[in-house]
């Protein structure tokens, strides 16, 4: 006799209802966690150098994906002078300040004009695409080059990363359970007021915690300044970012990184956050 007929269960069959629309946490999660492991790893461990290189190739990684976005609306940037430049620019800011990362900056612009000049065929779209790619990407991360040499600029460093993760983390639970008001619907349309309200909580107490942990002459007052500034900033960064892929048609900037797409797609809020926060502690006497 034959036995009867029984249907296979699959275990995510097991599940609780409604559960399908988190399982994209988990690998997100895990890329979050590795990405900000090695990132507080080297923050801490590494030499100024070895901070410079990170930053380094962190930018050109940004800067590709940037340009592969800007090629789908048909611009072509002249991306061998943009990468060298944003490679070049945290190295610069490790051996010259902001005086090398400002050099570095001239000299690309002079290099995209004189390209401009010499074939015809080149665009002042395509100079601009140029120029501006490193400026979103390199010119701006390497600020975090300049935040390490900072006195306390490790700690500075690892709470601003730490700060913005938990922007995130604090926006997306927030958003997801409380949500009602759209904060850019033609933009974003996952976002909401509720989310970035509850984000930037989360990123100014992350800085006032780490007041507790600093010694040094800023003031509690100057963190929490600090912190409004780089939670105004993260929002900026991710919706600038949104509107880039939206102009492109794009849904993520790549897929290198599991649950978060590329690398832009990971750093654009810290992108914004990073020169917002080390102007506003320089101007605070660091």
């Amino acid at each position: 006799m034959a036995a009867p007929d029984r249907k296979r269960i699959a275990p995510r069959d097991f599940l609780p209802a409604g559960t399908d629309r988190y399982r994209d946490i988990v690998p997100r999660v895990l890329t979050g966690v590795s990405i900000g492991a090695i990132i507080l790893a080297a923050t801490v461990f590494l030499p100024d150098a070895g901070w410079a290189v990170v930053v380094s190739g962190l930018t050109v990684m940004c800067t590709i994906e940037f340009y592969a976005l800007t090629r789908r609306e048909n611009r072509h940037p002249n991306e061998l002078f943009g990468l060298v430049a944003v490679a070049a620019m945290p190295i610069a800011a490790w051996m010259w300040g902001s005086q090398g990362l400002l050099g570095v900056l001239t000299a690309l612009a002079l290099l995209a004009l004189t390209w401009q000049v010499i074939f015809p065929a080149v665009t002042v779209g395509d100079t601009s695409i140029t120029v501006f790619g490193a400026v979103y990407t390199g010119f701006m991360l390497s600020h975090l080059v300049l935040m390490r040499a900072l006195p306390d600029g490790r700690w500075y460093v690892i709470t601003l990363f730490v700060s913005v993760w938990a922007s995130d983390v604090g926006a997306y639970f927030a958003g997801t359970a409380l949500g009602r008001h759209k904060l850019a619907p033609h933009v974003s349309p996952g976002k909401s007021w509720e989310g970035a309200v509850a984000g930037g909580i989360a990123a100014t107490a992350a800085w006032m915690i780490a007041r507790l942990f600093i010694r040094g002459d800023v003031s509690l007052l100057w963190f929490t300044i600090v912190g409004v500034g780089v939670a105004v900033a993260a929002i900026v960064g991710d919706l600038v970012e949104s509107r880039i892929k939206r102009e492109a048609g794009a849904k993520d900037s790549g897929d290198l990184l599991p649950g978060h797409g590329g690398f832009l797609d990971r750093f654009d809020s810290v992108i914004a956050a990073a020169v917002v926060a080390y102007y506003l502690l320089v101007w605070a006497g660091r």
